[in-house]
């Protein structure tokens, strides 16, 4: 790309990897206004995306955006569970329309989809990336300020299919300490590099335990490395979650949106401004 290049592919002859990205975007619902898409990623299964994911908008919404989740993990969907939804999402000729939750997030899952919620889904990736393009292409999100997808983990069919095919202006990367002391966090940060789409922060989840009595910071996994590896990236924003029962608690009972703390604010601030 070009280091004059305008973002405008209508008005450019030039063949680059930024074209080659436009092109393969796919158009939203006629019905969906969406002005931002940050994608919530991870190097590997249970680091706690999901809940990074649904935090990040229940305090959106609570700034008073309009806000919206995308569960693109199509086997292992959290999101309901996390909100207490468990229903069925209604459709029309025009399209399917998403569940809202209890303060007016807009979510769409699989799980609002099959018969019974216990239902496995048996398919191979390129049907399950292919359902992940219809949640953007035939929902009808309405007006929304900032949509959250919630990634399946790893480099797979579903994030290059999110990447490619949905305008994501940026990325949160979600991790274990014992991750941030491995190659896992790389090879995700080196994929939005691939894809063109900018890390915005860095959020290790488990980062540590708070003493009950004098509110001590624990780390239970040893030394945190999260600040060297933001700073070998260049990632402007971190943010650490501690273990904390409550918070397992709330996603269980379905009651997110109650949760209580300020570990992501200044998460949010990146994100929002």
């Amino acid at each position: 790309m070009s280091e004059n290049c305008s973002h405008n592919c209508e008005s450019c002859g030039e063949s680059c990897s930024e074209r080659e990205r436009e092109s393969l975007l796919a158009k939203p619902h006629d019905g969906s206004h969406i002005k931002k898409v940050i994608g919530v990623v991870s190097g590997k299964g249970g680091v706690g995306k999901s809940l990074v994911t649904s935090m990040l908008a229940v305090m959106a919404r609570r700034e008073g955006y309009s806000t919206a989740i995308l569960d693109a993990d199509i086997t292992g969907p959290s999101i309901p569970t996390a909100f207490g939804l468990h229903c069925h999402a209604d459709g029309s000729e025009s399209g399917l329309y998403p569940v809202e939750s209890q303060t007016g997030i807009r979510i769409m899952s699989l799980n609002f989809l099959t018969e019974n919620e216990t239902d496995p889904v048996v398919w191979r990736g390129p049907l399950i990336a292919g359902a992940v393009k219809q949640f953007w292409t035939d929902v009808i999100w309405g007006d929304v300020d900032y949509m959250f997808i919630d990634m399946p983990p790893g480099t797979g069919d579903v994030p290059l299919t999110v990447f490619q095919s949905i305008p994501v202006d940026g990325v949160v990367i979600v991790a274990s300490p014992q991750e941030l002391v491995g190659m896992i966090v790389e090879k995700a940060v080196n994929m939005a590099g691939m894809m063109n789409i900018p890390v915005l922060a860095l959020v290790e989840n488990m980062s540590y335990v708070a003493c009950p009595k004098c509110g001590e910071q624990i780390p239970v996994f040893g030394e945190s490395h999260i600040d060297s590896i933001a700073q070998k990236h260049g990632i402007s924003a971190i943010a650490k979650l501690p273990i904390d029962p409550k918070l397992a608690a709330a996603c269980d009972r379905g009651v997110i949106e109650l949760f209580e703390g300020n570990w992501l604010d200044e998460l949010l601030k990146e994100i929002t401004k």
